[in-house]
Formats: C-alpha cells, sequence, structure tokens
C-alpha cells in the first residue's frame, strides 16, 4: 500500500500494523484477487422509499453511469453469488461486561448461521490497535467462537482498523465483498483521520456496513460518531445502522445478511481507456420509486501488478 502523499509523518506502529495484516493474508495461503483489467464490477442494492429490498429486476431495469456518460451492461446476475467479507468488532474499555457478551453472539450467529458456506470471512478485532483474530476462512461456520477469549481493553482506534483492513481485499478469492465494522465509541486512538480512512476505503472496493452502538448515558466525549461512520459507509454503497444496545446486534446483523442476499452484480466496459484517474459511477433503475445503492466510483488503473 503507498501512503504517499498523506500530510504528517504516521507512525512507525501503525506502519507495522499495516505489513502485518498483509502478511497475514499472505501466509493465509489465500489467491490474490484481480479482477478483468477491462471490466468494472458493481454491486447493487435497490430499496423503495420505505427502505424494502427490491428483487426481480432486470438488466433492462438498470442504467450505468461513468463520469454521467451512460454505458453498456455486459454483464448481470440477480442471483446470489459468493461473498468475501470481514468483521471488525471494537474490543476497547467500553464494551466491557454485557456488551462484548452480546457482540460476540451478534458475530457468531452471523458469520456462523447467516452466511452461506461458499462464502468466506476474516475477522478482526480492534481497541487502540488493530488484531487479526482469523485470515481469510471458509466455510464462516469455522470462525464460531473465535472472539470468546478477547477482554475488552485500551481506547477505540477505528480509522487506523479500518485502513489495517483494507489490504486483506486484495487477497480475497470472490468478486463480491463486504466489511461490517461494529463499535460503541467515537474514535479516540487512531493515527490516521477519518479523511485519510476513507481515501484507502475508496481505492477498495467492499460494500462497508458499519453498527453504530450509541448507549443512553454515554459520555458525550466517546460516544460513537454516526455521521464520521456514515461519510466512510456511504461512498462504498452500504450504510450505518445507530441500535441503542448491545442487545440490538442479532436483529442489526441480520438485516445486514438478508441484504447480501438480494443485491445484483452489474459489470461494464468503460468507454474510455485507464488513465489512472478517478471515475465517478452512479446507478440508476428505470421506475423512479427505487432508489440504488453501489460504490461512488474507482481509480481506473492503467494496469494491475502481475
Amino acid at each position: 500500500m503507498n501512503l504517499e502523499g498523506y500530510e504528517g509523518h504516521e507512525s512507525r506502529r501503525m506502519f507495522v500494523t499495516l505489513v502485518l495484516f498483509a502478511c497475514f493474508a499472505a501466509a493465509a495461503g489465500a489467491q490474490t484477487f484481480r479482477a478483468r483489467v477491462d471490466t468494472v464490477q458493481v454491486t447493487v442494492t435497490v430499496v423503495d422509499a420505505g427502505g424494502r429490498l427490491i428483487t426481480g429486476l432486470t438488466r433492462d431495469d438498470f442504467e450505468i453511469l461513468e463520469d454521467d456518460v451512460p454505458q453498456a451492461i455486459t454483464q448481470f446476475t440477480d442471483q446470489r453469488v459468493p461473498v468475501s467479507l470481514g468483521v471488525l468488532l471494537d474490543a476497547s474499555d467500553s464494551m466491557r461486561g454485557q456488551p462484548i457478551v452480546d457482540a460476540r453472539g451478534a458475530v457468531d450467529r452471523f458469520v456462523a448461521g447467516l452466511l452461506e458456506s461458499g462464502d468466506e470471512v476474516f475477522m478482526a478485532a480492534f481497541n487502540h490497535k488493530p488484531t487479526l483474530v482469523a485470515p481469510w476462512t471458509q466455510p464462516p461456520l469455522m470462525l464460531r467462537g473465535r472472539l470468546d477469549t478477547f477482554r475488552p481493553t485500551g481506547g477505540t482506534a477505528i480509522y487506523d482498523a479500518l485502513i489495517a483492513a483494507a489490504p486483506m481485499f486484495g487477497h480475497r478469492i470472490h468478486i463480491r465483498a463486504a466489511l461490517v465494522v461494529v463499535s460503541d465509541g467515537a474514535d479516540t486512538a487512531s493515527d490516521f483521520t477519518l479523511r485519510q480512512a476513507r481515501e484507502i476505503l475508496r481505492r477498495t472496493d467492499p460494500f462497508v456496513y458499519a453498527i453504530a452502538i450509541d448507549a443512553p448515558g454515554a459520555l458525550a466525549s466517546t460516544r460513537v460518531n454516526p455521521e464520521a461512520l456514515r461519510d466512510i459507509t456511504g461512498q462504498s454503497g452500504g450504510y450505518t445502522e445507530v441500535v441503542r444496545s448491545a442487545e440490538d446486534l442479532g436483529p442489526a446483523t441480520e438485516r445486514i445478511a438478508n441484504e447480501l442476499n438480494k443485491q445484483y452484480m452489474l459489470g461494464y466496459v468503460s468507454s474510455r481507456p485507464p488513465d489512472d484517474d478517478w471515475r465517478a459511477i452512479r446507478v440508476k433503475v428505470k421506475d423512479r420509486n427505487y432508489f440504488t445503492r453501489a460504490r461512488r466510483g474507482y481509480y481506473a488503473l492503467r494496469r494491475l501488478d502481475p
């Protein structure tokens, strides 16, 4: 990962963390993911005004624009395809007691009961630093109980954890990808900033989902910041959901799993050659009663590493 151009001097500790995450992914023996150079793959969620997921649409129902120029859709499926999914769980001091118990239970149910055997999952926890709990694992059922030994302690470094997790998606085996972040606090310990985390994630393509636990009575200085999380999740096509307690994590993860089961995958060949610049993507449905969520763009790299 090239961090050149970021302002200021980043800590050596965070650099080592990034290298360790990349090494963990390589050590797992996972096949490195590389999409076709000439095809842009876009995962799309379609909802109505009430947020209900819409299924049964066809290729002809969609329009894709790149930098406001219409593109011909060359690939389409409305069938569920396997997903490579990462889980980042807050294990900071504020999660002590019943919250971490509820969170571990919700994550176990999510990976062991709501995903498909063909999916793959990596799992990490974070406080003031991120820790890789399990590299890419298939089937997800094998990850049940992996978080049981974690005891909450320390501060909350969400942005560092997001940046450290980003390289994992370069070592996945499936085209479709997602990242789920669970946290109950504001970022109090990151070396990196929100802007830097947003930029790094913009160079990857997973849908990012955040579940923010905003418990009543939490101190204002450490209370979770949903707007900061929405700044990250919105650009990816995912969303941020605010819940009032860790007990609500189960239904929240079920909603994410349900969305993953009802997404569309579209592909197109850009009408312009790669130039290493950012290209804005807009996906529309011809029925204006429906709304789409998809990543907002990509970098049109001239070539992929061999």
